[in-house]
């Protein structure tokens, strides 16, 4: 009840004002930093991409211990 008081606005509309807000937040940054490649002719071929990506990584030695 106290909340009520204090913003006003029935639970239901301020969450809704809440998730509007964090949208429309997510959308802005989306089409800030994801909505277009920065180089467009920048292309690499699919089967490159797929070999470096699902390549078994190499085993990875312990460094060597001085006597």
């Amino acid at each position: 009840m106290m909340l009520r008081r204090l913003h006003g606005y029935p639970l239901a509309l301020a969450i809704t004002l809440a998730l509007l807000l964090k949208a429309l937040l997510l959308f802005g940054l989306w089409k800030a930093f994801f909505s277009a490649p920065q180089a467009k002719q920048m292309r690499m071929p699919t089967a490159t991409v797929e070999q470096h990506l699902l390549a078994p990584t190499p085993p990875v030695s312990p460094p060597e211990r001085k006597p």
